[in-house]
């Protein structure tokens, strides 16, 4: 029989530092975090190939004692909890400090070369510790300012078989170089410096807002294609920057999420940015922002990972609703801007020097009405009315949605003034597809379909008042589950009742179908119904289905727009430019892309030469 015995506390610590130290970049992580606790008002981080060799942090924080240094290495030795939480139950609730476990440094000591050094604030001179993959290489006196000074070189020099397993210098130092990103961005107060390979790579001044640091870290298109979110719902609050839908990336690389000053990278937060710019981005697009949520400690769990980039909310639909309704506010407050401005590539094609006319052209076809088809009423895969709530005026005012026949008005008497209207006033139209606006400030470009898609989409929402029909089926369909899934699904069946979906438990292990969402009647109903309970189990909350009938609502609106290759008439080219300007979320289209863009005056006398 094999005989139980204890491992050595060296190979225990090598064990287990494979859950806290997976790269440079998770070491890093650690000290930078120390070092925030520790009071620091400065950052400096040095590193070497990547870290592969060299990954150093300096501060300026409160500094150590030679005894608090050595126990500071030992493992489970942490100056994170406060005494009085010592061995209380909830005391892990209580955390406010990015580290607790008192795990980093003993775990990176086990397999590396570790250098610590540390003067507290009043003493005369500070103290030298080096532990050498967990051994206590020397130690002693060390000139260096108040602060702590940490170095680990050799990164698993002595466990090949982790060694082995790290990337490149170049993909370690990116995945140090966001580390140090996410954590500067988290504390705006505090200045930061990166340097890789004696090269500076990133610098941060101290005391700086919020946003003026997420824009100059994240993107600096930010301070003019973003929006600053400021909410409050209870006992939580949500602030941060956001970029406008039409300011986007391939990849999500560049959404970096907070929750209490902690970088996560949380599946619930992941799908809450992703509900609130549902309808504003192409699939295959992702926006770039900011969020910092706050929540008491005790309505979040840190504790979930070593490395605690994931945690669990106490109320995870709260938590999503609130972040979706925040970040849709702050976006309709900036509705009817667009991030796009004129590519660069299509403004260096405009001639500097006159061009020969064109030959002529056949006279223009007459123009049409905007609304020439009559839609019968909207269903999946139909078109739907273009305007709703129409008003017979004479002449074109019929074309103009309820409420704008003054537009017929203003054209009969006479051409508006630009500066009455953001978006300016129509002045022709170019290949049957785009709006040529005067605005006060410059040239406005519309794209008639992408606008009047948006419009629609909103007038089919407000349509709806909140609330989904329902299409009952002819014979009610059973679904059979598994029996968490169905208590899960009857626990919510009220919010999904709101969205059109009525279920109601047939047996343990089966949920009865009796009616769908009007848009998703020809859809496949047992996949919907798995689907959801799979949404259920995962967030904690109904998602999918909302998502779903964005995405019908969105095709509905795209049938149902305005196409290119439509004359217009001025009348009906203002009545789109004012709802426009009244209509949320206007400044891009259902897939994402832009509305509209603006080419401003100096840019029109560039072209010229005259500026």
């Amino acid at each position: 029989m094999p005989v139980i015995r204890r491992l050595p506390e060296t190979l225990v610590n090598r064990i287990a530092a494979g859950e806290v130290v997976e790269r440079p970049a998770s070491a890093l992580k650690e000290l930078v975090e120390n070092a925030i606790d520790a009071g620091a008002r400065a950052i400096t981080v040095r590193l070497s190939a990547g870290g592969l060799d060299l990954v150093e942090v300096t501060d300026d924080g409160c500094g150590m004692t030679a005894e608090e240094m050595a126990l500071a290495l030992e493992r489970h030795a942490t100056s994170k909890l406060p005494e009085s939480l010592v061995g209380e139950a909830g005391a892990i609730e209580q955390v406010t400090t990015l580290g607790f476990r008192g795990e980093a440094l003993p775990s990176i000591g086990s397999v590396a070369r570790l250098t610590l050094e540390s003067r507290p604030h009043g003493s005369a001179g500070g103290w030298r510790r080096v532990v050498d993959h967990g051994a206590l290489a020397e130690e002693g006196p060390a000139a260096l300012p108040p602060g702590t000074r940490i170095r680990v070189e050799n990164l698993f020099g002595r466990v090949p078989a982790r060694r082995k397993f790290l990337r490149s210098a170049r993909s370690e130092y990116a995945a140090c170089l966001d580390v140090v990103r996410r954590l500067a961005m988290a504390r705006p107060e505090i200045g930061f410096v990166l340097e890789h390979d004696g090269r500076r790579v990133l610098g941060a001044q101290g005391g700086e807002t919020l946003a003026r640091r997420v824009a100059g870290i994240v993107a600096r298109e930010l301070a003019e294609d973003g929006v600053v979110i400021e909410a409050v719902r209870e006992f939580a609050t949500l602030r941060g920057v956001a970029g406008l839908p039409t300011f986007n990336r391939g990849v999500a690389d560049h959404q970096y999420l907070f929750v209490n000053g902690r970088p996560v990278k949380d599946r619930l937060l992941i799908g809450a940015v992703r509900g609130a710019y549902a309808d504003m981005l192409a699939r295959d697009r992702h926006a770039v922002l900011a969020l910092f949520l706050e929540v008491p400690p005790e309505e979040v769990d840190v504790n979930v990972h070593p490395a605690k980039t994931e945690v669990r909310f106490r109320d995870p639909a709260f938590v999503r609703g609130f972040i979706v309704s925040g970040l849709r506010h702050a976006l309709e407050g900036a509705s009817q801007r667009s991030a796009q401005g004129p590519a660069g590539g299509a403004m260096a094609n405009w001639q500097a020097e006159p061009i020969a006319p064109p030959p002529r052209s056949a006279p223009a076809p007459a123009l049409g009405s905007l609304f020439a088809r009559e839609y019968a009423a909207p269903r999946l895969g139909e078109a739907v009315p273009a305007w709703r709530g129409l008003q017979a005026a004479g002449g074109d005012a019929g074309l103009l949605p309820a409420g704008r026949a003054e537009i017929a008005a203003e054209t009969e008497g006479g051409a508006p003034e630009a500066a009455a209207f953001p978006l300016g006033v129509a002045r022709g139209q170019v290949a049957q597809t785009y709006i040529v606006a005067e605005a006060q400030d410059g040239l406005v470009i519309v794209d008639q379909h992408a606008a009047h898609e948006r419009l629609v989409l909103e007038r089919l929402r407000a349509a709806g008042g909140g609330a989904t029909a329902s299409q009952a089926l002819l014979v009610p369909e059973v679904v059979d589950l598994e029996e968490p899934d169905c208590d899960r699904l009857e626990e919510n069946a009220p919010k999904l009742a709101a969205l059109g979906l009525m279920l109601e438990r047939f047996g343990p292990d089966a949920m009865l179908v009796r009616a769908v969402p009007a848009p998703l009647a020809k859809g496949n109903v047992q996949a919907l119904v798995r689907d959801l309970a799979d949404d259920i189990s995962r967030h904690g909350d109904a998602l999918l289905l909302g998502e779903r009938l964005d995405h019908v609502l969105a095709t509905m609106a795209c049938h149902g727009s305005v196409r290119a290759g439509r004359a217009l008439s001025v009348a009906e080219m203002n009545a789109l430019l004012r709802e426009m300007e009244r209509t949320p979320r206007s400044g891009q289209c259902n897939h994402g892309r832009p509305t509209w863009v603006k080419l401003a005056h100096g840019d029109i006398e560039k072209l010229f030469g005259r500026k």
